[in-house]
């Protein structure tokens, strides 16, 4: 993957006509908010995949509860992505909601590190949640928007395509990178003598704080190096 990856920035270095032009790059917008998307995806993806495991595997809910234990945070991020994130965009411009959506999404993965092994839903996981999707309901339109608000018109669909691609990107290795983090954590607690659940949830709280990490992590980067704060008119 990485020699193909070599391979194509070099051809598309030299082609006259490239079909991603390298020069976009030169856009600080551009290139932050594709940072910001590989940091803030390796938390998110992580998150949905190891928080599913802690509520099956250490509180023992059926597929069905876990569904349903997802429900609050999507309805959340979906109603704050249409009404207050504009709001706050049109109000403060694109770097501050972006920058302290991220930082909230944050306080969310850290309330789940603390999660344990007798959780309870209301008070273990549900506020995590309920933080999760406030801060990527704030986060996820002015990432979005600052990828596209520097470039031509025909270029915005390039822009976009490439943010959604970094956040691809950025999830698949975030997972594969939290996942082992925690697999190594209980296998290590495990060869303590920590019990079964025990180890599994030491694993799984590893997991989340490298993801708060990642997620606060991003908020920061964006708000020390994305460019001015209004969107362009």
């Amino acid at each position: 993957a990485i020699l193909l990856f070599v391979l194509f920035l070099w051809v598309e270095s030299r082609v006259a006509h490239p079909l991603m032009p390298l020069g976009l790059f030169r856009l600080r917008n551009v290139a932050v908010a594709n940072g910001v998307s590989v940091l803030w995806a390796a938390a998110m993806f992580a998150w949905f995949f190891i928080s599913a495991l802690y509520l099956q595997q250490v509180l023992h809910y059926t597929p069905m509860q876990v569904g349903l234990a997802f429900l609050p945070p999507d309805l959340i991020m979906a109603a704050f992505s249409v009404g207050l994130s504009a709001k706050l965009v049109m109000r403060f411009g694109i770097r501050l909601p972006m920058a302290a959506g991220l930082v909230i999404a944050g306080l969310g993965l850290a309330w789940f590190a603390c999660a344990p092994v007798q959780g309870k839903f209301w008070v273990d996981v549900f506020p995590g949640m309920a933080l999760l999707g406030l801060g990527g309901g704030i986060a996820f339109n002015p990432v979005l928007l600052a990828a596209m608000n520097e470039v031509e018109p025909s270029q915005s669909g390039l822009a976009s395509g490439l943010v959604n691609t970094a956040f691809m990107m950025g999830g698949a290795l975030g997972l594969a990178v939290l996942a082992s983090l925690a697999g190594a954590r209980t296998d290590r607690l495990l060869g303590q003598g920590s019990d079964s659940l025990a180890a599994l949830t030491g694993g799984y709280q590893l997991a989340f704080i490298v993801g708060a990490v990642f997620a606060v992590g991003a908020g920061v980067v964006g708000a020390l190096l994305m460019r001015g704060g209004q969107l362009k008119q």
